[in-house]
């Protein structure tokens, strides 16, 4: 990937992840993000990649991390209640996490199913094992923005990127974009509230990151409902991602501020809508308006 500093824009461009071209004048490119919502299981995994693939998603995506690596220190004996009974926060750290087996059977299972899969790796060697996949794309969550070890491993890749900019300040995404560059690079805007609060949103910052970078815009929601992404995508949102779960109910961290099948299908149907009807921006009549024209206009120019 090249470099270019934040004052130097150049023209936005396509950014293309695996068979898919991400961009303006592209479809939405709409990422299901099953994350942890799997609950360590590999069959939960299976049936959200089921729904996504349901709903028209272009892409599913996962969690990499390497437990005692990328959990805090202060956080790995605190002592935690989970469905398989009390455990520490690192114990629990591993009992969601899948391995090489789990996450053989995922790829076989996206594959078989048309729909690209990928994560969000958390340390360098997750990155290390998710090249071994072959995916085509790697997710760089809002908190490792400042992991500079981290975006370093990802740049060496020289695969394209996908760069969530909540809880970042502009010079923190500056220093980001300074080691991974702009070609290949699409950036995501999002603010890490879970949930997200309608006036926490500040959705004109997809403008103000693709004015600054000249890349690629999407969005990352974390809203409970459908608004605040569809109005991401009337201002230009690229690619649009949303946690997804069987059931809100369920346990775990995510699944509050996920989707539900019926929400995401309703989502993708929606922004392809939305992208039909945001047009070219070019004034003309449509074959629609010629016969109310000839019945209605009394004087013709």
């Amino acid at each position: 990937m090249t470099s270019t500093t934040a004052t130097t824009v150049p023209a936005e461009r396509s950014v293309q992840i695996g068979d898919h071209e991400v961009g303006t004048g592209q479809p939405v490119y709409v990422i299901g993000e099953i994350g942890i919502n799997h609950n360590g299981d590999v069959d939960i995994a299976k049936q959200l990649i089921d729904v996504a693939v349901a709903a028209g998603c272009q892409a599913v995506k996962f969690q990499k991390r390497t437990p005692e690596i990328s959990t805090p220190k202060d956080q790995r004996d605190k002592i935690r209640q989970t469905p398989w009974g009390e455990m520490t926060y690192l114990e629990y750290k591993y009992r969601v996490e899948f391995e090489q087996d789990q996450y053989t059977e995922i790829d076989q299972y996206a594959k078989a199913n048309g729909i690209q899969w990928f994560a969000s790796p958390w340390d360098a060697p997750s990155v290390a094992f998710l090249e071994e996949f072959g995916v085509p794309t790697h997710k760089i969550a809002s908190a490792s923005v400042t992991d500079l070890e981290l975006l370093q491993a990802l740049a060496d890749t020289g695969k394209p990127m996908i760069l969530s900019t909540g809880m970042s300040t502009l010079e923190q995404i500056d220093t980001a974009v300074e080691i991974l560059g702009t070609d290949g690079l699409v950036m995501l805007h999002a603010t890490s509230t879970y949930p997200l609060p309608p006036e926490e949103a500040n959705l004109r910052t997809i403008a103000t990151l693709r004015e600054r970078y000249g890349v690629p815009v999407g969005y990352s929601g974390h809203e409970t409902g459908l608004q605040i992404s569809l109005a991401a995508v009337a201002l230009g949102a690229v690619a649009v991602e949303r946690h997804i779960t069987l059931d809100r109910a369920m346990w775990g961290s995510d699944h509050a501020a996920s989707l539900e099948p019926k929400g995401l299908t309703n989502l993708v149907r929606d922004i392809r809508i939305l992208q039909d009807a945001l047009g070219d921006g070019e004034k003309r009549v449509m074959p629609g308006e010629l016969a109310p024209m000839s019945r209605l206009r009394r004087v013709d120019a």
